[in-house]
Formats: C-alpha cells, sequence, structure tokens
C-alpha cells in the first residue's frame, strides 16, 4: 500500500491571521540566535528519481541561520560547555573544521560574547573562510595532506591552541556527545512530525557522524526506518575497521564537509566518538564525478542550490529509490547551500582544472605504467632501489595504486637530483611542487596558473580527468604545444 505525507492546503490570497503569544514559535519569533535553530522545511523532490511510486524529501539544512546542519550541532555544545562551566563569559571557542561548524560556532559565539578561533584545512572553500572571518573568527589554515600525528593536522593545532589561552574551550565536534544529542534531540523528530509518521529511510552524509547517529537514532526508537549513510569513493567508513591505511579504495576526493580521511602515514585510525556505526543499515559511496552531477541537476531542475556533501546525499538517495518498495519516504538531509561552493563546484574554471568539466562520462583512471610512480613516505635510498631504468622523472604522490587522484600529487623529482642525497632524508625534501591541469582545461588559464609556480623543463604535469590523473607530460612539451591546442584533450599521450 503506499504511502504518502498529508498534503498541506495553501491558501495564496484572503489570508488573515491571528496570534496569541504563545505562538511566537511558530510566527519563528525569538529572544536569541540559538533559539532561531532548527524546524527546516521539508521539500519533496520530483527530478531525483524516475520512479512515481517512491518519494523523496529534502531536509533544507541550509535553511537554518549560519547556512547549515552544524548550526543545530554548535548551538547544543556552546550551550552544553556553558552549563558545565567549560565555557565561561570572555571566554574563546577553537575549533578544527572545513568550515560549517566553525561558522556556526563564530555566529553564535558573536551573539554572546566570546571569541572564536578556527583552524581550517586548506581544501576549505574561499566562500567559507571568508564568512568566517566575516563573523570575527580568526582562521589558521593547515595543511590537508598530513598524517594524523602530524603537529600541523587540523585537529591537533586546534588542541594545542586552546590550551594555550587562558579561558580556551577546544569544541571538539567529532567527540562531542551533544553533537549527536543535537539532531537526536531536534532533527528526528522534526522528520517524524514533518512526514507525519511515514518516513521509511533517511539517507544523510556522514562527517562527524553527529547527523546520522542523532537523527537516525531517534527515527528508529520510532519505528521500521531504514538508515543509510553517504561517503564520497575513497572515504572508509564503508570499510572494516582493521583495513590498512592503504586499503584499497581509499584515496582523497574533492567534496567537502563529508566522509573520513585516512592519511597512509596515519599510525591509526579514530573514527569520531560521535559517529555510532550500529545506527547505519548501509553505506552508499558515490564518486565525486557523480556527487557534483547531481548538485547541478538539482540546481537547474528543483531549484535547490546545493553543496557538495548534498549532492552526496542526494545521489545516495536516487540509489535507494531504485531498489526500494512502492510507497516508500526517503528523506535525504542537505546539509549547506551551493553558495558557498560558487568558487568551486559551481565554477568553470575549478571543474575544468580538476578534470570535470564533463559531468557526463566516467573518469578513465588510467594507470601510469610507463611513468615511475612513487610515494612520498619514500626515503631517497627507497625511491632510487625503485626507480625504474630509463627514466629520468617520476612523479610523487601521498599513495600508489591503479589509479592516481590528481588532488593526492605531491609533486615530481628528477633522479639526478638525488644523486648527492642522503640516502636517509624522506624523498618529500626533494620534490618539486605539484603540477595539476585538467584535461579539458584552457591551455591559457593552465599555463599562466603554473607558470606562477616557477617550473622547470624537467619537471612534470599530471593531466586530471574527473579527478584522477590520465596523463602526465614534462612541462617543456606542455608549454611548447600550448599555442597550438587550444585544449589539453586536443594533445598527444605522451606517455606513447
Amino acid at each position: 500500500m503506499s504511502r504518502s505525507i498529508p498534503s498541506l492546503t495553501v491558501c495564496d490570497h484572503d489570508v488573515s491571521v491571528t496570534t496569541t503569544p504563545t505562538d511566537r514559535r511558530a510566527e519563528r519569533v525569538f529572544d536569541s540566535l540559538a533559539d532561531a535553530v532548527g524546524d527546516t522545511p521539508l521539500v519533496r523532490l520530483r527530478a531525483v528519481s524516475a520512479r512515481d511510486d517512491v518519494q523523496i524529501w529534502a531536509k533544507l539544512e541550509y535553511l537554518n541561520p549560519g547556512g547549515s546542519s552544524k548550526d543545530r550541532a554548535a548551538a547544543a555544545m556552546i550551550l552544553d560547555a556553558e552549563r558545565r562551566g567549560l565555557l565561561r563569559p570572555g571566554g574563546t571557542i577553537v575549533e578544527g573544521t572545513s568550515g560549517n561548524t566553525g561558522i556556526a560556532l563564530a555566529q553564535f559565539g558573536a551573539a554572546r560574547g566570546y571569541r572564536t578561533v578556527v583552524v581550517a584545512p586548506d581544501k576549505t572553500s574561499e566562500e567559507k573562510l571568508a564568512i568566517l572571518r566575516a563573523h570575527g573568527a580568526e582562521v589558521v589554515i593547515a595543511p590537508s595532506g598530513v598524517p594524523a600525528d602530524h603537529p600541523d593536522y587540523v585537529r591537533n593545532q586546534a588542541r594545542r591552541i586552546a590550551d594555550s589561552i587562558d579561558g580556551g574551550w577546544l569544541t571538539g565536534q567529532y567527540d562531542n556527545p551533544a553533537n549527536p544529542a543535537a539532531h537526536e534531540a531536534t532533527t528526528g523528530p522534526e522528520i517524524w512530525r514533518q512526514t507525519a509518521g511515514t518516513v521509511t529511510h533517511l539517507v544523510a552524509g556522514i562527517g562527524t557522524g553527529g547527523t546520522i547517529t542523532g537523527t537516525g537514532r531517534f527515527l528508529k526508537a520510532q519505528g521500521a526506518v531504514t538508515v543509510i549513510g553517504a561517503e564520497p569513493e575513497g572515504s572508509n567508513y564503508s570499510l572494516p575497521r582493521s583495513a590498512e591505511p592503504h586499503a584499497e579504495g581509499e584515496h582523497a576526493w574533492y567534496i567537502e564537509a563529508v566522509g573520513h580521511f585516512r592519511h597512509p602515514r596515519s599510525p591509526v585510525d579514530d573514527w569520531p566518538d560521535s559517529y555510532d556505526a550500529g545506527v547505519i543499515d548501509a553505506i552508499e559511496v558515490i564518486p565525486d564525478a557523480t556527487a557534483l552531477a547531481t548538485l547541478h541537476h538539482v540546481a537547474r531542475h528543483e531549484g535547490l542550490l546545493v553543496g557538495g556533501s548534498s549532492g552526496t546525499a542526494l545521489a545516495a538517495a536516487a540509489r535507494v529509490a531504485e531498489t526500494a518498495a512502492p510507497g516508500a519516504v526517503i528523506v535525504a538531509v542537505l546539509p549547506d547551500s551551493g553558495r558557498a561552493y560558487l568558487s568551486k563546484y559551481f565554477s568553470p574554471d575549478w571543474l575544468a582544472r580538476w578534470g570535470f568539466d564533463d559531468l557526463t562520462a566516467k573518469p578513465t583512471g588510467v594507470p601510469l605504467p610507463r611513468i615511475p610512480t612513487l610515494s612520498v613516505s619514500l626515503t631517497v635510498g627507497e625511491a632510487i632501489h625503485r626507480w625504474p631504468d630509463g627514466y629520468d622523472s617520476a612523479l610523487v604522490t601521498l599513495r600508489t595504486g591503479p589509479r592516481t587522484v590528481a588532488a593526492e600529487v605531491a609533486g615530481s623529482v628528477r633522479r639526478s637530483a638525488l644523486n648527492d642525497a642522503d640516502p636517509n632524508d624522506p624523498i618529500e625534501r626533494h620534490v618539486r611542487r605539484a603540477l595539476v591541469a585538467g584535461r579539458r582545461e584552457s591551455l591559457d588559464v593552465a599555463r599562466s596558473r603554473l607558470a606562477s609556480i616557477g617550473p622547470e623543463p624537467e619537471d612534470l604535469v599530471a593531466l586530471s580527468d574527473r579527478g584522477f590523473v590520465d596523463t602526465v607530460v614534462k612541462w617543456r612539451d606542455f608549454t611548447h604545444h600550448a599555442d597550438s591546442h587550444p585544449q589539453l584533450e586536443h594533445r598527444e599521450d605522451r606517455r606513447r
């Protein structure tokens, strides 16, 4: 039997409203910014799935005051810290975050008189960094390609800064129980109420795990709701906890604020305490190209401008709809807006740079059998020992495997540059800066951008197609043909 959410009657004329003081929540009138969080709308989507016997609904979390679902956790964590005496008047809020939690903390911090310091990875969008600074937050940029035990790792820097400040409080969203508790107390009940108890599937991205854990826990307690996690291809929530850091399928990805990245040199893999894997029934692994294609699709056909993690969740919801029973009611949580990513996911230049300008084709992921590819974790001696004869340059990457993610290219190194080096030196000390261009990126744009790095003729340029390296050329060849080829896809494959 088909299930549906009771329809709402909307009148567009001759509307008169009578209220009483107790209607303030319904009227969205609040005494504080923290009170305004939540009660985000649920919107029916009709262009995500071809099935008309299955409903997909979007929970528009980007309509929270700070523009994301992180408002819920941030408000809850601040209020909890105040009650427990961990955050006192004049104190400083410190957190390591890819942006949205930091924005939420900064806005509430500004409203409540706190100083806020945010440590953000270097891949955070410029829009989110600008919003943080607009709220008065102090922003520290951390490298995203370092292992968890490195002193410059995002969370390590945040912890060190909090410890160094008198009155500093480390939010610790990854392990703070107030994070999932906020969603169990608000997001879950809202979805249950908005669907009149008919929801059959919850789909949400897994980042810190707070949203899906708290929301899923509440919904499962109400009835037979299936909870589906969504993560980018390369994240490891869907892999066994015992998997080694170099497990097949683990690599960097391009979508912000979702997934769990494990650096190949991280000694341990600590999943967040905010994430309860027992709540999750299944996980859908979504390639970046699919997430990006989905968010562009809903912008043009649903009128929703959403971020990358929302594209990941919606792509997962579309998959769930393919096999769901007739009458299924699928709710996808959309964490943030695409306005925070106009310089990335909606920028033709950014898409072309990483090879995502053609989102209709599958990534080639072509192996590079004739180009030495070395792990950045090697010593000079190990690199020389593994260097194939007949080649004078090698691509150096975060990890090696059948496919090389363009974002994991550390740079290139010449064999002759290692002749006088200490065999025990890390090879990364001798690596030239990374040169990456999109397969179909404008040559004028790519050449201008890469020339500013100061490359030498023998440095290698990795060409990216849908995020993966599929061709490597030397800088001298790259520039030699630049005037005769308007786009990189017309270039001959230099591996032949």
